[in-house]
Parts: C-alpha cells; sequence; structure tokens
C-alpha cells in the first residue's frame, strides 16, 4: 500500500537556500496521494492517517535515531491505501522503512 523512496531532492529549488531552515530533528518525510487513491475527501483522509501513522512510527523506540536526520523520504500511497486500517497503513510503513535500513 506504500512505495518508499530515498534520495536526495532533485527538484525546482534544489541547492537554493529555504527562507526559513527546518531547525527540527530527524528525517524529512514527504506524501504522495494521487487521485488513483481516490477523490479529494479520500485522498485527504488517507494523508492524515498517514501522518499520523508515520509520526507514530518515527517516534516509535525500534526507529528512533536510527533514520539519518538529514535523509529525505518520499512516500507513495497506492489504491489500496483508500480502503486500508490504521494497523495495515503502519505494517507497511515499518515494513518499507526496514526495507530502507536494509
Amino acid at each position: 500500500m506504500v512505495y518508499v523512496y530515498e534520495g536526495q531532492f532533485e527538484g525546482p529549488g534544489a541547492g537554493r537556500p529555504s527562507a526559513a531552515p527546518v531547525t527540527v530533528g530527524g528525517p524529512r518525510v514527504g506524501l504522495v496521494v494521487s487521485k488513483a487513491v481516490g477523490n479529494a475527501v479520500t485522498r485527504h483522509a488517507v494523508s492524515r492517517r498517514l501522518r499520523h501513522t508515520v509520526g507514530r512510527v518515527l517516534d516509535d523506540a525500534e526507529m528512533a535515531g536510527t533514520l539519518r536526520p538529514d535523509l529525505s523520504i518520499v512516500l507513495r500511497a497506492l489504491p489500496a491505501a483508500a480502503t486500508a486500517t490504521s494497523g495495515e497503513l503502519e505494517r507497511d510503513v515499518r515494513h518499507a522503512l526496514r526495507r530502507l535500513l536494509g
């Protein structure tokens, strides 16, 4: 239900300093929830659930300190995420991050 992309940001604005640098530690996580997931209400609900899940997983003692603080992670929600339970989303996010760690 979730794909993970790890890498350096290479898009518009890459290499330019931001007006307000991020001072919070930990990896930066972005979400991609396309129209394939559902209508706007469904996509927003999936985004909220994923944000909550990612926050909980990153705060967990198992993941705390294992991901580099300068890491940029992009999670892409697949259409099945619209009907997945929060437990299934958490399991998928944990699995994807473990794969990322090697």
